[in-house]
């Protein structure tokens, strides 16, 4: 069954709708320049929240020094999800087995040889305004491809309630992303959207 991730969580109340609604994965935003921004004080709850619930909490991390990502791990992350510039030996350093590496597609297939270790690779919308959140699809194509070729891909980007089932069934995933796609607002989810975007992932 198609996992699904839950991401640009930030408060208790989306956090825990989201996890016994379904969902696999709950992704906490670490990056003070998104405006899903989520403070060390609110992760905390967060994570202390989901404590014995059968869901991956995720801090989703841009370009952020090893000590950084170590302190989240401390704090009881399962996963680092690297969505900036960050190279290999990072990746390394904080082990691979605990690593979701980012790729933001732009036109080509982009070269994701040197990550095959990690736990898997998310493949986003590039924009030059926003790491993630873009609420724009691209080539689909692209991923079908990496999923043939046997990588352990996230799709994302752009998907919502209506779109996720048209990409499960075309690029055959391991897991689906959604941030903006199930949202009222930035920072807040949509419970109705939330709820029909995992009813409809889990029906594949």
């Amino acid at each position: 069954m198609v996992k699904v991730k839950i991401c640009g969580i930030t408060n208790l109340e989306d956090a825990l709708f989201c996890a016994k609604e379904g969902a696999d994965y709950i992704g906490v935003i670490t990056y003070p320049k998104s405006p899903r921004y989520t403070s060390k004080e609110k992760r905390l709850e967060i994570i202390k929240a989901l404590e014995g619930l059968n869901v991956k909490k995720v801090a989703v991390v841009v370009n952020e020094p090893y000590e950084f990502i170590k302190e989240l791990l401390d704090e009881g992350f399962d996963l680092i999800q690297l969505h900036g510039d960050e190279d290999i030996e990072l990746g390394k350093r904080v082990g691979l087995d605990k690593v979701i590496k980012v790729f933001r597609v732009k036109e080509e297939i982009p070269k994701v040889g040197e990550w095959e270790k990690a736990y898997a690779i998310l493949l986003d919308t590039f924009s030059k305004e926003a790491y993630g959140g873009t609420g724009k699809t691209f080539n689909w194509e692209i991923a079908k491809k990496l999923v043939e070729e046997g990588h352990k891909v996230f799709l994302s980007g752009g998907l919502n309630p209506e779109n996720v089932k048209e990409g499960i069934e075309f690029v055959k995933p391991y897991g689906v992303d959604v941030s903006s796609g199930v949202e009222k607002e930035k920072g807040k989810k949509d419970f109705k959207k939330v709820r029909e975007f995992i009813k409809r992932t889990k029906s594949e």
